[in-house]
């Protein structure tokens, strides 16, 4: 693929917060990842081990204690938080586990949203939101608020607004986790679709079947990468993790 990587993360650290601790907790502990351009990229591991915080890095949602983040090309860290904004609303969709859906909007202006925000001309926002409702297969709830809606839908509603805005990226943060195996399944297969059609999909997930349609997994433990596989292949293990013994979670 020419051009930059879609992200690339070198030495990336992400410390929070400890009460008493001065340092804080690493809850990324320096990575070093490159996301190809198209790639369809799982990230695994037990809870803690710093996939939800590496993917907010890698959409410029949050910036790194130590290390350097570049999306498309543009370091995140020479940026204001303004700036990342653009950044994300131009070329990042995010799919969240807890939808996160404005619930005093209807369907179709929730998917709306990120368009207006970027003040984007009213009729091509229509035609987009109708092509996405179309592509979702919720034509039919377009005024409904989310509260009227089922688990599995509202994160369709969620896919959808990820999309509206025409993403090179999408990252998605166990975008299965409160849905039933059908409900699932369904998001599963539009994440797969936007990825056939040209998209970097990144996707953190417990859920190992999710995982196993990915062209790569990357396993976290700890807040580093433990190891990589793609499936079907042995794993990619680093000589460190090779000693470590421990159980994973």
């Amino acid at each position: 693929m020419s051009g930059p990587a879609a992200v690339e993360l070198r030495g990336v650290r992400r410390d929070f917060p400890t009460e008493g601790s001065v340092a804080g907790t690493a809850a990324v502990a320096g990575v070093d990842l490159v996301i190809p351009r198209g790639e369809l990229l799982a990230l695994t591991g037990p809870s803690g081990s710093g996939k939800s915080t590496l993917l907010h890095l890698a959409g410029a949602l949050d910036v790194p204690t130590a290390g350097d983040v570049v999306v498309e090309g543009t370091p995140v860290v020479s940026l204001d938080a303004a700036g990342r904004a653009r950044l994300r609303n131009r070329t990042v969709g995010f799919v969240f586990q807890a939808f996160h859906l404005a619930p005093g909007l209807t369907v179709a202006e929730n998917v709306a949203l990120p368009a207006i925000l970027a003040k984007h001309r009213a009729p091509a926002i229509r035609r987009r939101v109708e092509e996405l409702l179309d592509l979702v297969d919720l034509c039919d709830k377009a005024d409904r608020r989310p509260a009227q809606l089922s688990g599995g839908e509202q994160q369709r509603v969620a896919v959808a607004r990820a999309l509206v805005m025409d993403p090179c990226i999408v990252l998605a943060d166990e975008p299965t986790g409160n849905l039933d195996s059908t409900a699932g399944a369904l998001v599963v297969d539009l994440l797969i679709a936007a990825h056939d059609a040209g998209r970097t999909v990144v996707i953190a997930t417990h859920d190992l079947r999710l995982a196993a349609r990915a062209q790569r997994i990357v396993h976290m433990r700890d807040g580093q990468v433990a190891h990589e596989t793609r499936p079907g292949s042995r794993p990619e293990r680093r000589a460190a993790d090779l000693l470590d013994t421990r159980p994973s979670g």
